[in-house]
């Protein structure tokens, strides 16, 4: 399937400048260090696993720009809808908190762990994209697309390697921005994943064959040996 190169360009143009407006808006000052360099680190990763999906895996990459439109369950929906608000929400309360108006001090060595953890997320995020390709924002059957249990690479540990990731990259950009406020935030929104992650896996135990032994086969959904 041929990804639609300006819609894409589009669609990674306009997350970056709608991201970057709101986080200075909110921060009262482009002169923000931290700021930049989650910017620039964010949309590298965004445009380089772009590029790489447009290459070796198209399919995916059309999955990831239009499969939002496509969540078929209620439940889904919703989630969908306040994932969306919460992430506007975490975007400004940060650069309020570390910048604006610091009502919290993140210490600079844990702003460089942050930033680690971020990049670490990344490296885990193209791991679970290179593995799967029925990797929908929308929870789904992808029943067009012949759509199979996945159980190798990250696979093999948590049933959920994408949220797994994203816990790190939530936890990341907290740091790195240095809100504790964004911070509390984020465990909010992981709670919100992990309970995501269980009506999913209702779900595919329901409809997709062979799930019921995956679940049987790997124990922990997003964090080896505690969950």
């Amino acid at each position: 399937m041929a990804v639609n190169l300006k819609t894409l360009v589009i669609q990674v143009g306009g997350m970056f400048l709608a991201i970057g407006i709101v986080m200075f808006w909110a921060a009262g000052t482009v002169a923000w260090p931290a700021g930049w360099i989650f910017l620039i680190l964010f949309f590298a990763f965004t445009v380089s696993i772009s590029l790489w999906l447009m290459r070796n895996n198209p399919e995916l990459l059309t999955e990831r720009m239009t499969g939002m439109g496509k969540a078929d369950k209620k439940w889904d929906q919703l989630f969908i809808w306040g994932a969306n608000i919460a992430f506007i929400a975490w975007i400004i309360v940060m650069p309020l908190d570390a910048v604006r108006f610091q009502w919290s001090h993140v210490p600079l060595w844990l702003q460089v762990l942050g930033a680690i953890m971020l990049l670490l997320s990344f490296y885990f995020f193209f791991l679970t994209f290179r593995e799967n390709s029925y990797l929908s924002p929308a929870v789904r059957i992808q029943s067009e697309r012949g759509q199979s249990v996945v159980s190798t690479g990250p696979y093999r540990y948590v049933r959920h390697p994408m949220y797994a990731s994203a816990i790190l990259f939530i936890t990341g950009i907290s740091l790195l921005l240095g809100s504790w406020y964004g911070l509390l935030m984020g465990l909010l929104v992981i709670v919100l994943v992990a309970i995501r992650a269980v009506h999913e896996e209702d779900m595919l135990r329901a409809e997709l064959p062979g799930y019921e032994a995956y679940l049987a086969k790997v124990r922990y959904r997003l964090v080896p040996y505690l969950w």
